[in-house]
């Protein structure tokens, strides 16, 4: 599935991040993203007005890329991933006879496929919620990684009909997150390697090699 004809101070890509601490100096360098603020009413919130303004003015972009950190107690710590597809921890109809995770009356499955993918970088499945995963919360969630912000990102997109890549590094989730620092420890590190993976992103872009898989 390739992308459309570019068109003349359109955009490509509309990066979308939840906080400053995550907007380092490498990534300052490269890009100027859409700050959502953190949780998914603040990135549902955000996304949906930016893209309804540059709808109004016909300028959508052809992308949106969640950029950021997630937490993971499987994954190596600061490295970098790609989100294969996500999920809504938070939703859960169960008591009305409804799959977790499924919105109820929305056709939509619980685990949704993202895509397209930047060539080489691996591939995990994401978790979203509005609460911090941490020590022994991680053993119901089925994902390798969480985040709080890329399934709202993702419907928002998806009302536009847009697609969305979401790239993440491994901030925390190999020991029990006792304060903000636990967090921010790491940003530095992931700062550089997202601002990597925004180069090859880029070039893939400019390629036409991203990965729309099957």
């Amino acid at each position: 599935m390739p992308f459309a004809v570019r068109r003349p101070g359109v955009a490509d890509i509309l990066y979308v991040m939840a906080t400053e601490l995550e907007y380092g100096p490498a990534l300052r360098s490269r890009i100027s993203p859409l700050i959502t603020g953190v949780g998914p009413v603040e990135a549902a919130m955000a996304v949906t007005e930016r893209l309804t303004r540059l709808a109004v003015d016909d300028r959508l972009p052809l992308l949106v890329v969640s950029l950021g950190s997630a937490g993971s107690a499987e994954l190596e710590q600061c490295g970098l991933y790609q989100a294969s597809e996500v999920s809504w921890r938070d939703m859960d109809a169960s008591a009305l006879g409804f799959e977790a995770g499924v919105v109820p009356f929305l056709d939509l499955p619980a685990t949704q496929r993202l895509g397209p993918f930047v060539p080489g970088l691996p591939l995990a499945a994401l978790s979203t919620g509005a609460n911090i995963v941490s020590g022994e919360g991680y053993d119901g969630i089925e994902a390798a990684m969480v985040d709080m912000e890329t399934y709202a990102v993702l419907r928002a997109c998806q009302r536009f009909g847009l697609p969305l890549i979401a790239l993440r590094g491994i901030s925390d989730g190999d020991r029990e997150l006792g304060s903000l620092a636990d967090w921010t420890q790491y940003l530095g590190i992931i700062d550089v390697k997202l601002a990597e993976a925004v180069d090859g992103l880029e070039a893939a872009v400019a390629a036409g090699t991203l990965e729309w898989g099957s």
